[in-house]
């Protein structure tokens, strides 16, 4: 955060240094190993750190992990260029090892299966109006 005589508070180094922790994660999603010592050491701070910096934002590393992993299929459940891909290769592109674990956690989150999801996309692109042309202005 930038003080008004210029100064630069030790808050601002913290969260600079937690988005580029958070920047790596989001690169390295798909790992099914991805912990937060190898997040640490590719950001050249401790494990323990990293936790610190989470837990100020009242975070776990696992939980902001879990977050966007599910986050992410779900996104790539409703995408429509992605139908052809199986559930299970989506949960494993996100990263995880375990289809049953993906499943319990993504319907504890959403409230729903990710087959239900998917399906439920595929309907509203169903009903979805076509797109109307361009009016002709020759």
């Amino acid at each position: 955060m930038i003080m008004g005589t210029g100064e630069v508070k030790i808050g601002g180094v913290r969260a600079a240094r937690l988005a580029a922790i958070k920047a790596d994660i989001d690169e390295n999603l798909g790992r099914p190993d991805l912990c937060t010592d190898a997040v640490a050491a590719r950001s050249g701070v401790s494990g323990r750190y990293v936790r610190m910096l989470f837990a100020g934002e009242g975070l776990r590393f696992s939980e902001f992990v879990l977050e966007l992993r599910l986050t992410r299929a779900h996104l790539m459940l409703t995408d429509a260029q992605l139908t052809a891909r199986t559930i299970s290769s989506i949960a494993f592109e996100v990263g995880f090892a375990d289809l049953s674990y993906f499943n319990r956690t993504f319907r504890r989150r959403f409230g729903t299966t990710p087959t239900d999801v998917r399906e439920q996309a595929r309907r509203a692109r169903d009903v979805s109006p076509p797109p109307r042309p361009a009016p002709d202005i020759s």
